[in-house]
């Protein structure tokens, strides 16, 4: 993980069942890289148990869809954690929060990282939490718009969202309308606890396409946007504005992992007409799309270019049959998801067991991963390569 140049800081992550996919997992694999002890926790639960997450997505229906999400491991016990440990509070949305304001010891806690002025940063429904626990009277917020209505009952002083990705600063209080606004949300949470980043005015491109995996692509996306670094997106045949569907992966207990249909992501650029060497690096998430993707002469010339100019180049899990397509492995040390350890022994590279399963590697230029729990390390060494520091 990022090191930080003093005292390092834990943070508490309150989770529950059906809390959303991404408002859960962006912010706990950021905070990690960046160097950040996060424990996850859900009342009635213990490390090692998990929390089912939902999937909430804006389908031009007349509010939001859901659908199963990845199953979220938490890594500590809620009846065991110590709050004077912690330095601040994150609180997921989706329809976990709904259950969880109703109970006493999850609005007690709450109430207590209040009154000792740390950071409480809570995005979509988790607002209900802080409502019930007596904590946005007079204080201004934003939320999902839904839940304009309580907070306003509550005493808030509500902020419209003018858009899903707002974000709003009161005191120790930070919220944002929807995961939409992460990269916002998350970067004030870093500067409440006292984080500076440095080396963040980089340009990073990620190769995108249909059905790549759904943490894969928008777990590093925000985290560096979070950071400041400008972002792009793209996917063959397809512009800025347009979308590309994206497949949750996960073991469920079958002889392979389960795919869930997950989030629709947005691109942000051009593919066609797109100049690569204007950015600083590259990034190839993994899931079912790479294995079309390595077939686009394109995509092969745009992953030459990077490697050929010794640009750091970041793949996860089936990315790495791109490289392995593009012929940039040979002589290279590299891991991926086990299933491709024979497109990397194939194009020359020497296998690296990803064991555990989110360890990663650095390898010159070249950073790779095998599954999404690895993000932390991926994304930790990615910035490393940068020049990007967060300290605190």
């Amino acid at each position: 993980m990022a090191q930080s140049k003093s005292k390092s800081k834990s943070v508490l992550l309150l989770c529950g069942d059906f809390m959303e996919d991404y408002e859960a997992m962006v912010p706990f694999q950021a905070l990690i890289a960046y160097g950040v002890s996060v424990d996850a926790v859900c009342p009635g639960k213990k490390a090692g148990d998990i929390c089912r997450t939902a999937i909430h997505d804006s389908l031009g229906h007349q509010t939001y869809s859901e659908s199963r999400g990845h199953n979220f491991t938490l890594n500590a016990t809620f009846d065991e954690i110590d709050i004077d440990k912690y330095d601040g509070l994150v609180i997921p949305g989706g329809r976990a929060p709904e259950y969880l304001a109703m109970n006493s010891l999850v609005q007690s806690l709450v109430r207590k990282f209040s009154e000792s002025r740390k950071p409480i940063a809570s995005v979509c429904h988790g607002q209900l939490i802080l409502a019930a626990a007596g904590l946005v009277r007079g204080r201004k917020c934003t939320a999902y718009p839904a839940v304009g209505p309580v907070l306003t009952a509550a005493g808030a002083s509500w902020i419209e969202p003018e858009s899903m990705a707002a974000c709003v600063v009161d005191g120790n209080i930070i919220t944002a309308a929807t995961y939409e606004g992460h990269p916002e949300f998350i970067q004030l949470f870093v500067k409440a606890l006292g984080g500076n980043v440095t080396g963040s005015d980089k340009r990073i491109l990620f190769l995108c396409g249909d059905y790549m995996e759904d943490y894969e692509v928008t777990v590093p996306f925000q985290s560096l946007q979070a950071l400041g670094c400008h972002v792009d997106a793209v996917c063959p045949k397809k512009k800025a504005g347009d979308s590309c569907p994206t497949a949750v992966h996960d073991f469920e207990g079958d002889q392979t992992y389960s795919e869930k249909p997950g989030h629709n992501f947005m691109l942000t650029a051009d593919f066609e007409g797109l100049d690569a060497s204007s950015y600083d690096a590259l990034v190839i998430p993994g899931g079912r799309a790479p294995e079309y993707l390595a077939l686009n002469a394109r995509v092969i010339a745009i992953v030459k270019e990077f490697m050929a100019a010794r640009k750091p180049v970041a793949s996860i899990c089936h990315g790495q049959q791109i490289l392995s397509a593009a012929g940039v492995l040979q002589g290279r040390k590299c891991t991926a998801y086990p299933a491709v350890k024979l497109n990397v022994e194939l194009s020359g590279a020497t296998w690296l067991e990803p064991d555990p399963i989110d360890r990663c590697f650095t390898d010159g230029n070249l950073v790779t991963g095998a599954a999404w729990p690895g993000h932390p390390q991926f994304i930790s060494q990615l910035m490393a390569l940068l020049g990007i520091q967060v300290a605190f």
